[in-house]
């Protein structure tokens, strides 16, 4: 007798919750908002190389802002929301380091082998997506960040210029 093989479950789009008000999230979803169109706009390729995980619910926890991101890469609905830390939403992986080094991640600058290895990035969750999110990223010619800074126009070029100066000098006080 043969057994036919199964396969997990297709999720369907299920919207995210939406997180309780703060002032700073009322500031940075519409940008927000403007990134993830943007990014799913100018690279499809990114989102075919997800494959099934472009479903997944990704919590991105730079550790030293006062919330955490919500990304799910679905290209037909494709989310990035602020969540104040007190109420995180329900995720599948979480990515969690400081803002330096996720930023040097999509910036194509850091090694994220190396974040891992010296625990400067902690990894939880379905370990499966968090490999495709970075072979996709991985895969993009160039910096995403870049992208994303000429999108927003001027303003944000200079802002992102001024941010990878400060993140890329090494701590002065000589921890983590």
């Amino acid at each position: 007798m043969l057994i036919a093989p199964t396969l997990p479950p297709r999720r369907r789009f299920e919207p995210l919750r939406s997180p309780p008000p703060s002032p700073i999230r009322v500031m940075i979803q519409p940008i927000l908002n403007r990134i993830v169109r943007d990014v799913t706009r100018t690279l499809p390729e990114l989102f075919e190389r997800l494959g099934p995980h472009r479903h997944s619910r990704f919590l991105i926890d730079a550790r030293d802002l006062p919330f955490v991101l919500l990304l799910r890469p679905d290209p037909d609905r494709p989310e990035l929301v602020a969540w104040p830390r007190r109420a995180e939403p329900p995720h599948d992986t979480r990515i969690s380091g400081r803002l330096r080094d996720l930023l040097g991640l999509i910036d194509a600058q850091r090694d994220g082998d190396a974040l891992f290895f010296s625990r400067d990035l902690d990894i939880g969750g379905d370990l499966e997506a968090v490999v495709c999110l970075r072979n996709a990223i991985d895969d993009v010619e160039g910096s995403i960040a870049d992208r994303v800074a000429d999108a927003l126009g001027p303003a944000s070029r200079i802002a992102w210029a001024l941010l990878r100066r400060r993140h890329a000098r090494p701590n002065r006080g000589g921890g983590r």
